[in-house]
């Protein structure tokens, strides 16, 4: 079974510094929740994130949303061949249980997120689908203990979805961006083993997660 981690992804709720800003305020009452129980979003927060820490690679849980759905709606998922994370920018970790089916309308999906941050864990019929606690990307390889950490940036050597695949095998991990821009941080990329990058040009994530997990399910079922 390999692991995939979609590392430092732009998912969290309203930090406390900008639970009072007033766009915050404003977007959280529509929703009719408390600003820290909703997630940063910077389709609505844009102004209460101008300048905040490490701005690009937070407020998008839309793209999170998108590379979720790619690796869970797949035969390798499907066929509990592949174990899947989240390792969020504010050092959370989200596993996922076998067969979850995430929402696909975003909206459905943050409600899902939300409720997760609230009560740690959602199950269905005593079956654990999602579940999230306090832990670093160190942690959470030190847990999965693999036998090697492939990374995808553009800084990394340059090749091709067909043949990082073949170098895939057995307690493989994989670790994608979960952000909009920007690199991983020296504590992520310091933990890979082999950066590779795919292309001059700066890929969406969930586009990199479809390709490479496509190809690798070529090379195990074709």
């Amino acid at each position: 079974m390999i692991s995939v981690i979609l590392s430092e992804a732009a998912l969290e709720l309203v930090p406390y510094e900008l639970e009072d800003h007033p766009s915050v305020v404003s977007h959280a009452k529509k929703l009719g929740k408390h600003p820290s129980e909703i997630l940063l979003d910077n389709s609505w927060h844009f102004a209460a994130m101008k300048g905040i820490e490490n701005e690009l690679k937070r407020g998008r849980p839309d793209l999170v949303h998108f590379s979720i759905l790619e690796a869970t709606t797949i035969p390798l998922y499907f066929q509990n061949k592949m174990k899947f994370y989240v390792h969020t920018i504010d050092d959370k970790v989200i596993s996922f249980g076998q067969n979850v089916h995430i929402p696909k309308s975003y909206h459905r999906f943050e409600g899902v997120i939300e409720k997760l941050y609230q009560e740690k864990k959602i199950k269905a019929d005593d079956e654990l689908l999602l579940e999230i606690h306090n832990k670093t990307f160190s942690e959470l390889l030190d847990e999965i203990n693999p036998s090697k950490v492939i990374g995808f940036s553009k800084k990394g050597a340059l090749s091709s979805y067909e043949k990082i695949a073949e170098k895939i095998s057995d307690n493989t991990c994989i670790v994608l961006g979960g952000f909009q821009k920007g690199h991983f941080s020296d504590s992520i990329q310091n933990k890979i083993t082999e950066l590779c990058s795919v292309g001059d040009e700066s890929f969406e994530g969930h586009v990199v997660v479809a390709r490479i997990l496509y190809e690798y399910e070529k090379t195990i079922f074709m």
